[in-house]
């Protein structure tokens, strides 16, 4: 019933919750945005093109002359909330109500409810999460398990955070003025305006996670979202939080400028992996043997330019007061194999130590059992401390060819990193497609980041000829005997993998690189 608004249902039928979430005055506050914002998101969507084609003619990336006041000021960002001090464990996932539960339930500080990476942004799914995150705030949010179980919130619940979809992403189920809504205007817009009184009225605020960002000028808009949402509520300025996910190489250039643009509303930055490494391939994909990378599972944290990048982001945040968190994670303990998980929980427990020594205030992680692990290394660290943004790392000095220093790499490209990534990409685009973008497949909880990485180092190496460790050069009719041979391993279904296989080989093989392969696989969904 709101002018220009159309609410396109995929069935017919409206989706659980849609009562509660989809009301005219929703509604309405999610139009005012897209009308006010939607032209300025595509003049940047069409500033990261232009960006892509500076990067494939054989530009580079380097530090912004115009900006250099900005990072050569004294300035500090807000300080954080009383319940956002603390942050050295943040649990993420899915926003169905089991795990929004079982993670806010974990003893994590914080649990970050993912409308992206983690979640197949099916309009029921888009509905019912909303949902779920008032009933989660309102403390009456439930689940009945099919063996009976009951699921219910304990009395000091993690705080909440929640990261919608990216700048890139459409609603296609909401239509303003004609065009179809940003699906971050959407995301934000009915947590916001459904959840900010509830969250205040409980003594804490809205928080976001802000994904994929590749300049400053992108934090900018979403800054003057908040303002626009903030003031239409009836609130103050500065009520909203949000840390910036730093996943891709555009960004980690202007950290200083994306603080400084959310400044009165940031919480701090994030270093990820999987979509850093994605973005570097993306933005280099046609370089040559300079930008390619060994098979993903070798890359880790501690090669030269991931180092140069995470030593960088705790620098910059600390130096304007900002939580630095670290990255996920992801490990899923086995209910069998006690040895599997002992060396693995070791690894986790490295992984942290690092993380806290380097000074991150906090970290990732992606299941329940890991609570405990992660808070070990930080508590280790931090004693009876909030945080560490006191420490400055003010002894680091990164330069751009630091965090392009993409051939210093060690590691080679193997067959089975081949096998490994066109395996879990298919394992998990076919679960994707039935509704699940939160999945395990060996012993990891895999989100849609995982499966961008993968297909787009197939992509890469096909594109740039690369050889096998002592075999053949990689090509698309190699990528595809190897497929065949994956899908028999997970049974040889046709029918259960076929279109999985079929949205795989597009996004990995296709002449033209596909920005996101949610693109493309969000036409196959409801």
């Amino acid at each position: 019933m709101v002018q220009g608004v159309e609410v396109r249902l995929p069935s017919g039928a409206a989706p659980a919750g849609a009562e509660e979430v989809l009301t005219d005055e929703a509604l309405g506050f999610v139009a005012g945005l897209q009308r006010e914002f939607g032209s300025r998101r595509a003049d940047l969507l069409r500033a990261r093109a232009e960006r892509q084609q500076h990067l494939s003619a054989g530009g580079t990336l380097d530090f912004l002359p115009a900006t250099a006041g900005v990072r050569e000021g004294e300035w500090r960002v807000a300080e954080p909330p009383a319940d956002l001090r603390n942050r050295r464990v943040e649990i993420t996932g899915p926003t169905d109500a089991k795990m929004m539960i079982n993670a806010l339930n974990s003893g994590a500080n914080v649990h970050m409810a993912d409308f992206e990476d983690a979640n197949t942004p099916t309009f029921a799914n888009m509905v019912d999460g909303q949902s779920n995150l008032m009933a989660a705030i309102d403390r009456r949010i439930g689940f009945v398990g099919p063996e009976g179980r009951q699921y219910r919130l304990v009395e000091e619940p993690a705080v909440l955070m929640v990261r919608p979809r990216g700048w890139h992403l459409d609603e296609k189920h909401l239509l303003v003025d004609g065009p179809a809504v940003s699906a971050s205007l959407f995301d934000f817009g009915l947590y916001l305006f459904h959840c900010a009184r509830r969250l205040l009225e409980r003594g804490s605020r809205p928080y976001f996670y802000l994904p994929k960002l590749e300049s400053h000028l992108e934090a900018r808009l979403w800054n003057d979202a908040f303002c626009w949402g903030q003031d239409r509520l009836g609130i103050p300025r500065g009520t909203i939080r949000a840390t910036v996910l730093v996943e891709t190489i555009p960004a980690a250039f202007e950290m200083e400028e994306i603080l400084y643009e959310l400044r009165d509303h940031s919480a701090g930055l994030n270093a990820g992996r999987w979509d850093y490494m994605f973005s570097i391939i993306k933005k280099f994909r046609s370089r040559g043997q300079d930008f390619l990378l060994p098979d993903r599972n070798s890359v880790t944290m501690t090669v030269p330019f991931m180092r140069a990048y995470t030593e960088l982001l705790v620098r910059t945040c600390h130096r304007r007061g900002a939580h630095a968190i670290g990255g996920m994670a992801a490990f899923i303990p086995s209910r069998r194999d006690r040895e599997v998980n002992e060396r693995a929980l070791a690894k986790v427990a490295e992984d942290k130590a690092r993380e806290a020594g380097d000074g991150f205030d906090g970290s990732w992680v992606a299941h329940p059992d890991l609570v405990e692990v992660c808070r070990a290394e930080f508590d280790r660290v931090l004693g009876s401390r909030d945080n560490q943004i006191e420490r400055l790392r003010e002894e680091v000095s990164v330069s751009a060819a630091d965090l392009l220093a993409i051939s210093r790499t060690p590691g080679q490209i193997t067959e089975e990193g081949l096998r490994n990534d066109l395996s879990v990409a298919l394992q998990y685009l076919e679960s994707w497609l039935r509704g699940q973008g939160a999945v395990a497949i060996f012993n990891l909880m895999e989100d849609a980041a995982t499966a961008e990485i993968a297909r787009s180092q197939v992509w890469q190496w096909v594109h740039n000829s690369a050889r096998l460790e002592g075999g053949p050069a990689m090509t698309p009719e190699l990528v595809r005997s190897v497929l065949d041979e994956e899908v028999a391993k997970l049974g040889g279904d046709p029918g259960r993998f076929g279109k999985a296989r079929s949205l795989l080989e597009q996004v990995a093989l296709a002449d033209d690189f596909v920005e996101f392969l949610t693109l493309p696989a969000y036409e196959l969904i409801p």
